[in-house]
């Protein structure tokens, strides 16, 4: 595997049926919409399922990379060669058909992606289409920075569907708890129509590899408030890094730091995301 930090082993067994919900394949043959960047390190499904492997994960979800802009087709491809044991978060242009939004249900995508950091769609067709998708039994999933979710409460607090909160939001590590967009996360969370993902604790933290310990706060307060709605995600390969890539199993490690509960682990790794993407 090319990756220049050695991967180490999860220090606890890994739960049967485990998944990583959020992980985007590149493959040779996609051409990349101009100026998209590329990962720095192989991105293959190969590549992937050596990494799955060794942490002991099952279930998977392939979240469409922006680069490949509304084609779907090489997240397609990658989910159809995991079979059932892979869902998908796709991005559609805001005019997609319910003839196309019905095909991509039957191939197992479950959400649409807003990703606000150079992603593809906007804040301003998310009402629209969020009531599309809905239809269909989606979820939006939400990539932005954190500052953003305060400024756009009022429309997601409204969303006919349920929300999904990428990379905890990407809040500092020394947030304060007052903060207008952690709050917001919060009433979010009690309306029972919000999930997170425990994942890249890297944005934000000052501390740096391999435990980003200054996150923890972050990581335990979400879980906390909403422990049947985390779910946990190791965001390979990374396409933010260019080099020094995180340790997957650590990452994976750290739900065990921030539950000490075999049974929430169990919950955050594997009951949860069955629930959140159909397993």
């Amino acid at each position: 595997m090319s990756h220049d930090t050695p991967i180490s082993t999860p220090r606890l067994p890994t739960p049967p049926n485990a998944c990583d919900t959020h992980m985007h394949i590149y493959e040779p043959g996609y051409t990349l919409r101009a100026g998209a960047s590329h990962p720095s390190q192989p991105g293959t499904l190969a590549h992937y399922r050596e990494l799955q492997k060794k942490l002991g994960l099952t279930r998977t979800v392939i979240v469409a990379p922006s680069g490949y802009g509304s084609d779907p087709a090489c997240t397609l491809e990658a989910m159809a060669k995991l079979g059932d044991t892979a869902r998908g978060v796709a991005i559609v242009d805001p005019q997609v058909s319910d003839v196309e939004l019905d095909r991509l249900t039957k191939l197992g995508i479950r959400g649409v992606r807003y990703h606000m950091r150079g992603g593809v769609l906007t804040w301003e067709s998310m009402p629209t289409l969020a009531a599309r998708v809905a239809a269909f039994g989606w979820h939006v999933q939400l990539q932005c920075e954190s500052k953003e979710i305060a400024a756009h409460e009022a429309m997601l607090a409204q969303l006919p569907c349920d929300l999904v909160i990428d990379h905890m939001g990407r809040f500092d590590a020394g947030v304060d708890f007052n903060d207008p967009s952690w709050r917001a996360m919060h009433r979010f969370l009690a309306t029972g129509r919000c999930w997170v993902k425990l994942s890249g604790p890297y944005y934000g933290s000052k501390s740096g590899p391999p435990r980003y310990e200054d996150k923890d706060r972050i990581a335990r307060a979400l879980i906390k408030a909403a422990p049947e709605r985390m779910v946990w995600a190791s965001n390979w390969p990374h396409p933010s890094f260019k080099k020094n890539f995180p340790d997957e199993g650590r990452l994976l490690d750290l739900v065990a730091d921030w539950t000490q509960d075999a049974g929430l682990r169990a919950k955050i790794l594997v009951t949860n995301p069955a629930s959140l993407y159909g397993f």
